[in-house]
This record gives structure tokens, sequence and C-alpha cells, in this order.
């Protein structure tokens, strides 16, 4: 069924960025006497838990490439014989590669996730796994958890630190990864919620979990390596061009009427993006301007302008380096949230719907202001929403900052590859060679051109001039069959993603 942005929606299409939203309000229901099990062995609790074929299993990504629990799980699951099971993760990382000989054994059959990179994204982009994939946003994934739509059997939880009591947080212990916000709708959902931790102590701080939902408690040796939360991406870029960027999109932010006292602002862990908060920063200092609060992934340069008093709190789902996790240790503004709090789209009290501006990053965009950051030029899965079509529909003001032309491949093309984020929730693209404003914006388009220099610039022409730099890019040859959806915060189908080639 063609869906609203023309897409293949399969049966549950798209029909608009606000057109299914159902206010909710959750209850928790477990019993608030359990008390969990602790053990030491992960065998041991495997042979009591009622595993069997077909089952769904959760785990999170806070540990991101340092995770050592999704391998340790699935391995002693694999050498089980167990088969049809469907993964449950909130991100795939390169360190999960064991996965790839279970897709192709059938062990696993399915996988549900907000981001894919590394081999297991490459083996489900050339169809090794069984049934179709999903590729979730990250407020969409609790919000199935939480309405029933995603039933989890068993979510296993790395979990930093646990107390005597089996209470968890994620900001204790030596593989401390700050937040466990993810993990937080599989703890409260899940048929059995097993804990695997590598630090048992008397008392932890900032509990995100509490000890009634979890049912076994399991202290290995080790459950990752915190080192691995750090993405090479989290650094502010030194190239000219992206600083440009930066700076254009720093004085549109200045000028579009939303700096003032109470900004609310979220960023990726981008180079380019990192770069405009180190700009927007400098707005803030020189103008005396306090902001309410920034959100997201937090990065350490967000610590900073908490720290320096340009916001008043941080709200964080996960900590994108080591700066955040020590932060929200000590720093009791630096709050915790979960990902429904976070951007569930039919949590009315939702934070990524009371940003001010967000900063997002994009592999591509069309004439249409749809964004793609799920599959790269070549069809293969490089990544996926995670928290972008969430706060693109939230902000007041969605800005993508990217090159122009980048390694001679343009961002700019007639029909983006994979819809991941639809244009209707797009405001602003900025590159080094012009500025392109959704047309439904035309008081800033002028606010701009009469208080500004920045080049704003028909989409159209943008890519006029990215296809003069690059020429017309062939278009790219996929296979009819399907491998994966792209499915929007409600659930809806975006896109269809079909398998490449091998």
């Amino acid at each position: 069924m063609i869906n609203s942005v023309g897409r293949n929606g399969l049966d549950r299409p798209f029909e608009g960025a606000f057109a299914n939203v159902v206010p909710a309000v959750y209850e928790i229901k477990k019993d608030r006497n359990n008390k969990p099990t602790f053990s030491k062995s992960l065998d041991e609790v495997l042979d009591r838990l009622p595993l069997k074929d077909g089952m769904t299993l959760s785990f999170h990504h806070h540990l991101r490439n340092g995770d050592y629990v999704l391998n340790m799980v699935m391995e002693n699951i694999h050498k089980r014989g167990f088969k049809d099971i469907k993964i449950a993760a909130t991100s795939i990382f390169p360190c999960h590669e064991p996965l790839v000989e279970m897709l192709e054994d059938q062990t696993v059959t399915k996988i549900y996730a907000s981001y894919y990179s590394g081999p297991v994204a490459k083996a489900v982009s050339v169809g090794k796994c069984k049934d179709i994939c999903v590729v979730s946003t990250h407020g969409s994934r609790p919000r199935a958890i939480l309405e029933g739509e995603l039933k989890i059997d068993i979510a296993f939880i790395a979990s930093p630190a646990v107390d005597k009591e089996g209470n968890i947080s994620g900001s204790d212990g030596p593989s401390s990864c700050g937040v466990l916000g993810y993990a937080i709708a599989d703890a409260e959902c899940a048929e059995h919620v097993v804990a695997l931790t590598d630090f048992i102590t008397e008392k932890v701080e900032k509990i995100e979990i509490p000890a009634f939902l979890v049912n076994e408690i399991i202290e290995l040796e080790s459950i990752g390596d915190a080192e691995g939360i750090v993405s090479g991406t989290t650094r502010i870029t030194k190239d000219p061009v992206g600083l440009k960027i930066a700076r254009d999109c720093a004085t549109l932010i200045e000028h579009s009427g939303l700096l003032k006292d109470g900004f609310s602002f979220q960023t990726g862990a981008g180079g380019t993006s990192l770069a405009v908060a180190s700009e927007v920063k400098l707005l803030m200092k020189e103008k005396g301007i306090k902001g309410s609060f920034a959100s997201g992934g937090i990065t350490g340069y967000l610590v900073e302008m908490l720290e320096e008093g340009l916001f008043e709190e941080l709200y964080d789902v996960q900590c994108f380096d080591l700066a955040a996790v020590r932060s929200i240790k000590k720093n009791e503004t630096h709050r915790k949230m979960s990902a429904n709090e976070y951007a569930n789209i039919n949590n009315e009290n939702n934070i990524a719907s009371k940003l001010d501006v967000v900063i997002l990053g994009a592999s591509e965009i069309d004439l249409d202001y749809n964004v793609n950051v799920t599959t790269g030029s070549d069809g293969i899965i490089l990544g996926g929403s995670g928290g972008h079509a969430d706060t693109a529909a939230g902000a007041k003001l969605s800005i993508i900052v990217s090159k122009l032309v980048n390694a001679r491949i343009s961002c700019l093309v007639d029909k983006v590859m994979t819809i991941t984020t639809p244009g209707e929730t797009i405001d602003v693209l900025v590159t080094e060679r012009g500025i392109a404003i959704n047309p439904k914006h035309a008081d800033l388009i002028e606010k701009l051109k009469e208080e500004t220099n920045l080049e704003i610039l028909p989409i159209e022409e943008l890519k006029r001039i990215a296809d003069e730099l690059t020429g017309i890019p062939k278009k790219f040859e996929s296979t009819s069959d399907i491998v994966a959806i792209s499915e929007y915060r409600d659930g809806t189908v975006l896109d269809v993603i079909y398998r490449v080639e091998e």
C-alpha cells in the first residue's frame, strides 16, 4: 500500500507525522513485592528460564561498541540449539558480529533496532535474515513495548551497578555508561528480566530500574568496556568547510527568534553538529542568554554548557562520552530520562516535543526535504533513525547540517533511497554552498534575507549547484526483495529497504 510520502507502506502505511497520535498513560503491571534472585552463573540462570524456539529477547546498547552482554547471551543460546529467535535490541554495533553466523543458520530470524552498523547491518542488507527486520525510532520502540505491539519474553540488561536489594543504576561501577534510558521499558514490560552486572555494592546512586522489576541478577567478571561507549564522531570538526556550516547555522539560529532565555537545544554527536553547539555556546555567552535545557544523547560539550550556567538542566537518555558519564554522577541538574520520557509520540510530556532547535545530520536529503540516515548510496544499511525522526517532529526548528558535496557525492538527490525522517518535519538544510529553507517557513526566509548575509536558496537551486559539481549520479538498482522497514515513531511504515546484491 502506497503511503502519504509515496513509498511502500505495506499494511501500515505512514499517514503523516501527527496523524496517529494517541495520548497514553502507562500502568506497570508488576508485583512490587518481587525480589530478584542473585547468581554467579549465566548457565544456571539460562537453565531456569523458560527458553524456547521463537522467543523475543531484548538488549540495550548503552555500552555501544564496548558491549559484551548481547554476544555472551546469544552465543550460549546458539550453543543450546534454539532457533527462530527474535532480537529486540535498541541498537546493533560492529561488536555484535557473532550475530551474522546466527542469522545464517536461523538461530536468529528477525531483528528490531533503532540503529544498525557493522557486519550485522551488511548481513541484513544482503538478505541473510529470514524475516523482514525493523528500523524503528528511539521513541517508537518504548511506545511499541509499553502498548504491547512488541512483546518481549526475556530482557537481558547490561547493568553497570546493582545494589544488595537488586536496584540498578548506570552511573556506578567499572563499566559505568551513565544512563540506562533505553532499557527501562524492557524492564517494565518483559515477562522475565535478567540483569547482568560486574559490580554489586551496598547502595547505588540514581536508581533507574528498581529491584521489583528484576527477576534474576547475574554477577560476572565483566559486562563490557566503558571506553567503547565513546564514538569516533564525538569531536568538533576541524574541517574549514564543516566550521563554515556551523557558523552559518549558528547565525540562522540567532536570527530565528528562538535564541533567548529559556532556549532548549539538542544536537547529535557528529563533528559539524558539535561545532554548531560550540558556536551557539559563544552566542549565548555573548548575549547573556540562559537556556532551559539541552537533551538527547549527551556529550562533554553540553556538560560544559551546563556547568557554565548556560543551561539549567540536561535531560540524558544515553551518554555519548565519558565526560557525560562523570557529569551525571555528580551534577544534580544532569537528569536521567527513559526513552519513553524522551521521545514517545504518545507521551504528552515527552522532552523531544519541548525542543526549540535540534541539529541533525543526513546521508541524503531530497527536494521534498525527506532525509535518509538509514542506508548509504550503495543501499547498505549504515545507521537508522535513532532519535532523528523523533526530534525533527518535536522541535520548533529542525536543522540539517551537511556538506553539499562530500567525496564527489551530493547530499541532495531527487528522491532519497530510504526515508528515515519525513520532509514535513524538516525545516532547514545548511550547507557550505547555501541554505535551503522549507517553503512553509516563508516568514523565516524573509527575516533572514533582511537581517543577515546568509545565502538563502531554493532547494532546487542548491541541487543544481551540486549536480554541476558531481554530475548526475547513476541510479542505484536494488532488488525487489524487502529486507527491512523504516518505521515511523507511531509504528507506521515510512519506507521499505530492499536487498542489495552481495
